[in-house]
């Protein structure tokens, strides 16, 4: 063990000293930069570890246990360049440059434990046992992020960002960090503001973040895995979070509204949101408006995602929590006629979204709408946002495909369901099954 942290200090004080100082003279940034050098190059040393487990054992598992097959993976591209940007260029750069000039003025900068309402102050013998510390800092810092994750899909316009993520028809390993910028800024401005006020350490911070991206990492792996009866009530595996981003069941509309909790099930099963007893089903959405993303690269995924949020900010239906849909105008649509759009397989127009009342009507009233009709407040779209006569054909011609999942093949339905979540007034009326 000795032998291991000294090539381990060692490594780092090479890294510190020969790159990371030099990049940051070159960069004119080492007036900017309040941290040493040593604890960037710590940093950029546990990325390099975290990539090299998700490239060198999360992959080849996904190969040898998959949860679904796929003819191929080119579908996941893209999310390894999320990945790598991320760790390795936009986190160091906001938690290095963007977060010490916002921890100042609540005194969080530096390595102390001076936030407003600091746990250690609360608590002064946290002070002397740093491991319990920690996970008391991690149960909070997953906590936090449960809350965020559950006005993700019930705030519209921020349902627009999020969407992104669940966007993605072949859930795998690098998936984590598929995300749009802004929906990540959101995120990070809010969990750093509460971390420093709880008296988080920027070092401590650092490793609650790459430490709960390993973790996540292995949750959206595409493996056919389960911690057991026991173990999958404190951690959240694979199979669990990939409920979460299963499609829709027209049958039972509210089943995929579960499993939010990141590290600790735990929240889950407090807020009454945990799923545990349920077969693995094909991940992804239906809403065209939201599929097409899969028809960009990175930069336009960005750039299409960035209208479909302004289209639902800038309207007054963005901001009423609830379930919706994105018409051809990227606005919030909370009514229609599912039984036609299954049917004709082709999303709303614009003109289509108004002439239904669904902009206009309140959210209790289409909950209320569609449960005396004895209509699912999910429905079936094609998997793209072409015009009317393109997605005929399209549909026409999905209808012969077949999906094989865990080693046997399953033939879907024409049109894929739409990963859309269940308005609140849904939820009251209706308990989350368990």
């Amino acid at each position: 063990m000795h032998a291991i942290l000294a090539l381990w200090s060692a490594v780092v004080n090479w890294l510190a000293l020969r790159v990371v100082e030099p990049v940051l003279a070159a960069l004119h940034l080492s007036r900017l930069v309040a941290d040493p050098p040593h604890e960037i190059a710590q940093y950029f040393l546990l990325t390099a570890m975290q990539v090299t487990i998700i490239a060198g054992v999360f992959r080849p598992l996904e190969g040898l246990w998959p949860a679904e097959r796929w003819a191929d993976r080119r579908a996941t591209a893209v999310d390894r360049a999320y990945t790598l940007l991320k760790l390795f260029g936009v986190l160091p750069l906001f938690t290095y440059l963007a977060l010490p000039p916002l921890a100042r003025p609540i005194g969080g900068a530096g390595d102390n434990t001076g936030g407003v309402l600091s746990l250690q102050g609360l608590l002064p013998w946290l002070g002397w046992h740093p491991v319990l510390l920690f996970l008391v800092y991690y149960a909070f810092y997953d906590l936090v992020y449960y809350a965020i994750h559950r006005l993700q899909h019930t705030i519209p316009w921020w349902w627009a960002l999020h969407s992104l993520h669940h966007s993605q028809r072949q859930l795998g390993c690098w998936s984590n960090d598929r995300d749009h910028y802004l929906d990540d800024l959101l995120e990070a401005l809010i969990v750093a503001a509460v971390a420093l006020l709880v008296g988080v350490s920027p070092t401590d911070y650092v490793l609650l973040v790459l430490s709960g991206e390993l973790l996540q990492n292995l949750d959206h792996a595409n493996l056919r895995l389960r911690f057991g009866p026991v173990l999958d009530k404190l951690l959240v595996d694979p199979h669990y979070h990939r409920l979460h981003h299963m499609r829709v069941d027209p049958d039972r509309p509210g089943l995929h509204h579960c499993n939010f909790a990141f590290i600790f099930p735990v929240w889950d099963i407090l807020f009454g949101t945990a799923l545990f007893v349920e077969p693995l089903r094909p991940t992804g959405v239906g809403d065209p408006m939201v599929d097409a993303d899969n028809r960009h690269g990175l930069v336009g995924q960005q750039l299409y995602v960035l209208r479909r949020f302004w289209g639902a900010f800038r309207r007054r239906a963005g901001w009423r929590p609830g379930d919706v849909a994105f018409d051809e105008r990227y606005m919030p649509v909370r009514e229609f006629d599912l039984h036609r759009l299954e049917a004709s397989q082709i999303p709303l127009t614009h003109a289509e979204g108004r002439a239904t009342g669904a902009v206009a009507q309140p959210e209790s009233s289409v909950s209320s709408c569609a449960s005396r009709a004895g209509v699912p407040t999910s429905v079936q779209w094609p998997r793209c946002s072409e015009p009317a006569s393109a997605q005929r054909a399209i549909a026409a011609s999905s209808s012969g495909r077949s999906l094989k999942r865990g080693g046997f093949a399953s033939t879907p339905a024409a049109s894929p369901t739409v990963s859309r979540q269940p308005s609140s007034s849904s939820r009251r009326n209706t308990p989350m099954p368990l």
